[in-house]
């Protein structure tokens, strides 16, 4: 990459301006604004610039493609949510599937019925994946096109849910890769820079066909699941490894593994049972698990345990506290990965540090989710997406999405996390477990929360500095830039260098009313 000098840039809590020089797609200096060069410059005029932003935990396939599919979120029953999908039912509609996505039947008065959906569709093949991806409602029309067998519920869960999920995703490569790259420019756009994509399938292969036909928005760490642990062991794959011929964007992630349900399908394993009955399911047991992670460990490949009941939690803690105490000799840091944690028994708060697991957690899954855990997890609550708490006994937090679960948007994850409301009127909930907004930039950063020389130049530039705006403003801040080492991958027009810019800009408007620093407090338009 060419040299490039972005002049006056703020960082997060600072006062005082500095110019950023970035070398081959490396930081190379951080100057007193003004210093001379030869290098071509942008005026950035106060703006912030924080390291770029990782979104630890996405589904990139099933996000690409919820976007072509119809919201079921707005339905607080099944009832309702049949009346959405007799709206999709029109004379032009052909007899391919129909796929509606995001409802969240355990909040429901009512339940799901097979005879529901047969008669609002019509006939018509129709599946609709719970917001969790753990559960997919259908009809039988469609139960029959897919040669599945489904109860008087209508309801698959768990891995029939996910077969069918992966099933109903088999689209040509073409298609799939241009949703993908549009979801990717959008990823960019937030500021993020890379993911970790946990998507259900051998993740590579794709990966490397589409960086190999272009796609450049993002840095991708591709999990492997187990299924595939066999194949990624005799091809010699290991955590962190950049695969050949795809720039550098492309990298061998963590070793994933499910080992309990959701709590929208109430499957996550619990130690007290569900207001409907039961605890949930444990799909691997202690054991199981240990010699799992025994192998990942051995093989090079970092676990990632997917746990969210907290029976489940102390199940993956002790199966790395057995490891651990086996493989003394060759300590591994971090011993690994417990994907969402999302409840939690008291006693398990401190292991994570003690073992060296890093809790991967969806803090807007906190408020999207907060109906259903006052219903099904009330007497511990309190224990539910407890970010202070793991931070205090002194945990590592990783933040992400787990989209389509949640939006792709590490924003509106570090408010939830930093605020524990949305700007939509409700009360937040439980604030006791708020974290500050440098923790949940750090978690959202891989611990990065200021620029140093020797950093990659992966950035992102915002309108305001994250740690002074408004709750509400935090929520939707204003990304003006994203750079990969150097190269703009949103707000290309920006970051053109020129002698000086001259842009219109809107110095005050009622999106961000607080913004200051270098800029004038005004409401009208001026030229620079």
């Amino acid at each position: 990459m060419p040299d490039l000098v972005l002049r006056s840039v703020m960082q997060p809590g600072d006062t005082t301006l500095s110019d950023l020089h970035i070398s081959d797609g490396v930081i190379t200096q951080i100057t007193h604004v003004g210093t001379t060069t030869d290098a071509p410059t942008v005026d950035l005029e106060g703006r912030t610039v924080i390291p770029g932003l990782w979104d630890e935990h996405v589904h990139m396939t099933q996000w690409a493609l919820a976007g072509a599919r119809f919201d079921l979120s707005a339905a607080a029953s099944a009832r309702e949510a049949l009346e959405i999908v007799r709206a999709q039912i029109t004379p032009a509609a052909k007899p391919t599937p129909l796929i509606g996505v995001r409802f969240r039947d355990a909040i429901w008065a009512d339940r799901p019925t097979l005879r529901g959906l047969d008669e609002a569709t019509q006939g018509y093949p129709t599946a609709l994946i719970s917001h969790d991806l753990h559960c997919v409602w259908l009809n039988s029309a469609a139960a029959a096109r897919f040669d599945v067998h489904v109860d008087e519920s209508g309801l698959l869960r768990e891995q029939a849910a996910f077969d069918l999920t992966i099933a109903l995703g088999q689209l040509p490569d073409a298609e799939v890769d241009v949703l993908a790259a549009q979801a990717g420019s959008l990823a960019a756009a937030r500021g993020i820079v890379g993911i970790v994509d946990f998507e259900m399938t051998w993740n590579r292969d794709p990966w490397q066909r589409r960086i190999g036909n272009g796609f450049d928005a993002l840095r991708i760490d591709a999990g492997v699941y187990l299924a595939d642990l066999d194949r990624a062991l005799v091809e010699r794959m290991h955590t962190g490894d950049r695969i050949a011929d795809t720039r550098g964007l492309l990298t061998v992630g963590p070793l994933k593994m499910l080992i309990d349900g959701s709590l929208n399908t109430r499957t996550a394993f619990c130690v007290d049972e569900y207001p409907v009955g039961g605890h949930g399911v444990l799909t691997v047991s202690e054991d199981e698990l240990t010699d799992i992670l025994l192998r990942a460990r051995q093989a090079g490949l970092l676990p990632a345990v997917h746990a969210i009941g907290d029976a489940a939690n102390t199940v993956a803690l002790n199966a790395f506290e057995r490891v651990g105490t086996i493989g003394r000799d060759t300590p591994i840091s971090p011993a690994g990965r417990i994907e969402h944690a999302q409840f939690l028994q008291g006693q398990d708060f401190a292991r994570f540090a003690r073992l060296g697991v890093t809790a991967s957690v969806q803090p807007e899954q906190a408020l999207d989710d907060r109906d259903a855990i006052e219903l099904n997890w009330a007497a511990g609550a309190d224990r539910v997406f407890a970010l202070r708490s793991l931070l205090d006994a002194g945990a590592t937090l990783a933040f992400g999405s787990d989209a389509p679960v949640a939006p792709l948007d590490p924003f509106t994850a570090m408010s939830a996390a930093s605020s524990r409301a949305r700007s939509d009127g409700r009360e937040p909930w439980r604030p006791d477990q708020v974290i500050t907004r440098s923790q949940a930039l750090a978690a959202s950063t891989r611990g990065r929360t200021r620029l140093r020389v020797g950093d990659v130049a992966d950035l992102a530039v915002l309108d305001g500095d994250p740690l002074q705006v408004s709750d509400a403003v935090f929520e939707r801040m204003p990304v003006a830039a994203t750079l990969l080492a150097g190269r703009a991958t949103h707000g290309a027009a920006l970051l053109a260098p020129r002698e000086r810019p001259t842009r219109t800009v809107q110095t005050r408007s009622p999106l961000w009313p607080e913004h200051s620093g270098s800029r004038r407090s005004s409401w009208c338009r001026h030229t620079r």
